[in-house]
């Protein structure tokens, strides 16, 4: 339920950076009567919120609410409820910056692409870091306005897995937005979001919707979800699905049959969604801007190492991004030929 109407009290919420998601759930949050500061470094955007309000643009046409928003040398509030939404290679600059200025009682929802809360609890404390995974299809058009690109999932949860009193308020206010909850496995939805983000990745090497590379291209994205799931295996991880994600299909040795059917039902949902590109495509070929991937795995490179987990096609594909990024190679099908190698095992 949204809207002014929805249930519980009216918190305040610090949005740290107003992107895809930090604008999505900061526009939900505030249409349903909580108070939301915004804190973005790109100017422009934050000037067309302070002059227009912040703009959701769906299906349905678009809604504009108003929101504060500041740049981080303006801060002019001292937050409590920070919900952090910067890109991944942001954080221990957003966490450094947060620290010094957060309330102390004060805590810090990481909710990002990749496994931020570590180097958040560096910087803030433990015991003032919230996990949480989100897989919302946003893109931001312009400045001040929001693209939802359609529903997705979003857990809630302590890093020690517990439950406790302000994961649950805050996951009734996110319901402003959707169907948020809490889990107590927080690292198991954010690893299985790692395996599904490699597909992801490998359909940014090539200018065409990623439902239809991922279906075309099958046994490359088995073996490159196979490849992060065995380290999250290694790491004691359980892995948990998400919205047509099946984290038990792409196992190593998992049954033909069940990848054949979970990947048919993931295809099926991506085909359904108004957002035909990853988030990584666009950052290439749109806005000409640095991706966070390579942020995202550095982490399972490194477990893979310790655990002597191979992931060979993973550096492969990290390498070949790259390559994309500095326009070394350009986006074309046969990087994913290339990419998936005849020495690769086919599946």
């Amino acid at each position: 339920m949204s809207g002014p109407d929805a249930a519980g009290p009216r918190a305040e919420y610090t949005v740290v950076g107003c992107g895809a998601i930090g604008g999505t759930l900061a526009f939900h949050l505030a249409e349903a009567g909580h108070t939301v500061h915004v804190v973005d470094t790109d100017t422009a955007h934050v000037a067309a919120l302070r002059e227009r309000g912040l703009t959701l643009r769906g299906p349905d046409g678009e809604r504009t609410v108003p929101v504060a928003a500041t740049t981080p040398d303006a801060l002019d509030h001292t937050p409590r409820r920070v919900l952090l939404c910067v890109k991944a290679q942001a954080t221990a600059v957003a966490a450094d910056w947060l620290a010094p200025r957060l309330a102390p009682d004060g805590w810090v929802v990481s909710l990002q692409n990749g496994l931020n809360e570590g180097l958040i609890a560096e910087r803030v404390g433990a015991h003032r870091t919230v996990g949480a995974f989100v897989n919302l299809f946003a893109d931001v058009v312009a400045p001040g306005v929001v693209q939802d690109g359609g529903a997705g999932a979003l857990v809630v949860g302590e890093l020690d897995g517990s439950p406790s009193e302000r994961v649950g308020a805050l996951v009734a206010d996110l319901a402003a937005w959707g169907p948020a909850r809490a889990t107590g496995n927080v690292s198991g939805y954010l690893w299985s979001k790692l395996a599904f983000g490699t597909m992801l990745t490998a359909t940014a090497l090539v200018d065409a919707p990623m439902a239809r590379v991922i279906d075309v291209h099958r046994p490359l994205m088995y073996a490159l979800a196979a490849e992060v799931e065995a380290v999250a295996a290694a790491e004691g991880h359980t892995l948990e699905p998400f919205d047509a994600y099946d984290p038990a299909a792409y196992l190593p040795g998992a049954p033909r049959e069940l990848r054949e059917s979970a990947t048919d039902t993931l295809v099926a949902w991506l085909a359904g969604q108004a957002k035909d590109r990853s988030g990584i495509w666009r950052d290439i070929a749109v806005r000409h801007r640095p991706v966070e991937v390579h942020h995202h795995y550095r982490p399972v490179q490194e477990a893979a190492a310790r655990h002597g987990v191979p992931v060979p096609l993973l550096g492969r594909l990290l390498t070949m991004l790259a390559e994309v990024e500095s326009g070394e190679r350009p986006m074309a099908p046969d990087n994913l030929t290339d990419l998936y190698d005849p020495a690769t095992p086919r599946k």
